[in-house]
């Protein structure tokens, strides 16, 4: 099971509301360090399928959540529990750090 694309429009529902928590990569197509993250997530969605979302939000299609969330520099990541902001990893820095931060949702 590979991230799921969102969008400003279902945002809310997807993350916010969701059971489970939520990792959102906020990144754009332009983005070498987000290229190199995406197999990354893909490949840490198939490992926490039933414990935990990665969603991909493209800033540059999706301004609102990205203006709301104070996206600066991509690939952002946020981890979201109950609707609420947990942690953040700004950059590219391994699976091990995306799993460092993912591990603090569940």
């Amino acid at each position: 099971m590979a991230s799921i694309d969102i969008a400003d429009q279902n945002f809310e529902a997807q993350v916010l509301q969701s059971k489970l928590p939520v990792l959102v990569d906020f990144w754009a197509e332009w983005c070498g360090p987000c290229k190199m993250a995406g197999p990354v997530l893909d490949e840490l969605s198939e490992v926490y399928k039933d414990k935990l979302l990665i969603v991909k939000l493209n800033v540059d299609q999706n301004p609102v959540n990205s203006q709301k969330y104070g996206i600066m520099s991509i690939p952002t990541t946020i981890l979201f529990k109950d609707g609420k902001e947990i942690d953040r990893q700004v950059g590219f820095s391994g699976k091990e750090v995306y799993e460092t931060l993912m591990k603090k949702g569940l």
